[in-house]
């Protein structure tokens, strides 16, 4: 089977080695005549990022670039981001990199032409209507890693500097019109990238199979990109070369990120708090967290992850898989407690009030409360 094709859901995605040629194209396509490419700075300089720059160059299409974007970016970067798009008379976003660079791009086109505070957007209720949608620029999403999935996604994930939460700004326009999933992309990911971007893609498609609510399509997507993320995320660990791992891992991270309209849940709703104030690394965060939630969970998934067990080849039904979690998260050097992140037990209190906030907590199978989060803190750290 050949691993290349073009998907139209739910975005157009160009898929496949090589394909970062076709960039020029695809921003054609999207009507940009003079993109910014917005990454971050551990990016900025790095081969795979100005081999970009040149092919946008050769095709008259300029090299201009942002990068002042931090791991877990905020609203002065975006500004600062704005800033930069406007003064270069820029009419598209090229957002390119991982979650960090991909979010932040998307807000830079969504924000460059409105005039309320970030904040104003915030995925509650139907706040996005507040946004001119037709001031929002297009967007080319070019992911550089296999986690996020933010490429496919409706949403950004922004941080309040001030108040250290973590707040996701949604509208329908900021899903880019063109993805580009190109494998060779990644095969420079350092290890400890690979595993926590890749258990982020997992961590994506555990919860939105563990999510009550209705969308069997996502069910399914979040099923299928479990068994990618098995089956390839130790290969590409163990060979970061392997362009099939790389691949398939590309397609797990997007496939995670679509499935997660199903909902997400206390995974995600402890490592936002958390990635905020400790500036952790948001799937590696996730992957510390994952056990404790499955164990926590597990009164109401437990019958539906013995099917997704069977269908892993795991036995043992739902212990087999959460043991199973645990076995792949020490096989890829994730650590086994949050405060080997560098998270304080003296936080727990602030933690669990940023948790009992956050929109994931909808989506847990268990209520979340402040007891059962404080509970399940304490257990992390």
């Amino acid at each position: 089977m050949s691993i290349v094709g073009n998907w139209s859901y739910p975005t157009a995605i160009k898929f496949g080695a090589g394909r970062i040629v076709e960039l020029p194209q695809a921003c054609a396509q999207s009507g940009i005549k003079r993109p910014l490419l917005v990454t971050d700075r551990g990016l900025a300089n790095l081969p795979v990022t100005q081999s970009t720059l040149d092919i946008l160059e050769a095709a008259g299409l300029g090299r201009a670039m942002f990068a002042e974007v931090d791991p877990n970016p905020n609203e002065l970067n975006l500004a600062a981001g704005v800033a930069a798009y406007q003064a270069g008379d820029h009419d598209g976003v090229i957002a390119f990199g991982g979650g960090s660079g991909l979010d932040l791009g998307k807000m830079v086109a969504f924000m460059s032409g409105q005039s309320r505070p970030v904040w104003d957007y915030e995925d509650i209720g139907d706040w996005w209507t507040r946004a001119d949608a037709d001031a929002i620029a297009p967007i080319v999403a070019v992911p550089t890693t296999a986690g996020t999935g933010s490429e496919v996604g409706r949403a950004s994930v922004i941080t309040n500097s001030e108040t250290h939460v973590k707040k996701i700004i949604f509208h329908p326009k900021v899903l880019p019109s063109v993805v580009i999933c190109d494998p060779e992309l990644t095969v420079g990911m350092p290890k400890f990238i690979t595993a926590g971007t890749g258990l982020d893609a997992f961590a994506h498609c555990v919860e939105a199979y563990s999510s009550p609510h209705y969308h069997p399509m996502s069910q399914g997507i979040a099923l299928e990109g479990m068994r990618l993320v098995k089956d390839y995320l130790p290969r590409a660990y163990a060979d970061g070369t392997d362009i099939e791992a790389r691949a398939q891992m590309m397609s797990a991270a997007s496939m995670g990120a679509t499935a997660f309209q199903k909902g997400l849940g206390a995974i995600h709703a402890m490592s936002h708090p958390v990635g905020a104030m400790f500036n952790t690394h948001h799937g590696t965060t996730n992957a510390v967290c994952m056990p404790a939630v499955l164990a926590f969970n597990a009164p109401q998934i437990a019958d539906r992850f013995g099917a997704v067990a069977a269908y892993l080849d795991i036995s043992g039904g739902f212990d087999g898989f959460r043991s199973f979690v645990q076995d792949l998260n020490d096989a890829l050097g994730i650590p086994r407690t949050l405060s080997e992140l560098g998270v304080e037990k003296t936080a727990i209190p602030q933690l669990v009030e940023g948790a009992i906030i956050d929109p994931s907590c909808g989506g847990n199978p268990i209520e979340l409360t402040r007891d059962n989060l404080t509970s399940l803190f304490e257990t992390c750290i």
